[in-house]
């Protein structure tokens, strides 16, 4: 995967108080906007229709921006603002034209059934994927909230839509609690393995460890690390990070996205002001391009 590509699709304009962000904005401008650009900037502040639930005509005005853009294909690495946009995930693994398996990481699981109409949501998109995309051969939701796990299997079971928790796995955020020990994940058995093991695909030939795309939401992360606009879970930065770099010693990871900003009518918490949210939140998203970047330019 491009891991050098970034993309930065701004849709509340939260990212102007981030200067990693605002070094990545300049880049994009100075940078040629051809088929080889590294960073793309995409505005899409003014696209009505985008907050929480993302309308038809919506998605179609950010299918248009990104083909604007000159993007082809889901590689690289996509920043895009708020967990209100996380639906953006299913936006960008419908251009995966390839089997694959998700990995998710959110203090939420994503699959509620739509509230009104099929529109995409920030809470249903993981169960659309699930639905609608004909190369996804499983999803592996981390840091979900246990009680929330529970009840997403008592709503699709009452819906009768248990048949999509056949291709779910989730890691609850009891077994990735922040530890302050980085390795604690790889060291709980269970939990690695059934990841692991979830991840596996069929083949003809028996079960193949293979593509991956990997979305991010930091809510799923502690307070300690970043100030997202949901409530929070209590994953640590270093098992985030452990986890992926050893899914991407076995698997092909071809796309990233991230996103967990403060809202934009962020006015403070009992963890953070809006100048250290802004800051914490900059540093993680510096800390995470940095990492997935290093890891793409790693032999493997």
């Amino acid at each position: 995967m491009p891991q050098t590509n970034r993309i930065i699709q701004d849709f509340t304009g939260v990212y102007a108080e981030q200067p990693f962000m605002q070094g990545l904005r300049k880049d994009a401008v100075q940078s040629s906007a051809g088929p080889d650009a590294k960073i793309r900037w995409i505005d899409c502040s003014d696209i009505p229709g985008t907050d929480c639930y993302c309308d038809d005509e919506a998605v179609e005005a950010i299918c248009r921006r990104i083909a604007d853009a000159g993007i082809k294909d889901a590689g690289g690495i996509h920043f895009f603002d708020n967990g209100n946009y996380h639906y953006m995930s299913k936006i960008w693994t419908d251009m995966v034209q390839e089997p694959f398996s998700l990995v998710v990481f959110d203090h939420h699981p994503d699959m509620q059934a739509p509230r009104f109409g099929n529109i995409l949501s920030c809470g249903g998109w993981v169960k659309k994927v699930l639905d609608e995309n004909q190369f996804i051969n499983n999803v592996v939701i981390i840091g979900v909230a246990d009680h929330l796990v529970d009840e997403i299997r008592a709503e699709l079971s009452l819906a009768g839509d248990a048949n999509i928790l056949d291709k779910a796995t989730f890691i609850k955020e009891s077994e990735v609690r922040e530890t302050g020990t980085p390795s604690s994940f790889s060291r709980t058995p269970t939990s690695f393995s059934r990841m692991r093991e979830s991840l596996r695909s069929p083949t003809e030939s028996g079960m193949t460890e293979g593509r991956i795309y990997i979305s991010i939401d930091k809510d799923a992360l502690s307070p300690t690390y970043a100030a997202t606009n949901w409530d929070q879970g209590s994953l640590d930065i270093a098992t985030l990070k452990e986890i992926i770099a050893c899914l991407a010693t076995s698997h092909k990871i071809i796309g990233v996205d991230i996103c967990g900003e403060r809202a934009r009518d962020f006015a403070g918490d009992e963890y953070h002001t809006v100048q250290e949210a802004d800051a914490l939140n900059d540093r993680i998203n510096r800390e995470l391009s940095e990492f997935l970047t290093s890891l793409a330019s790693s032999p493997t």
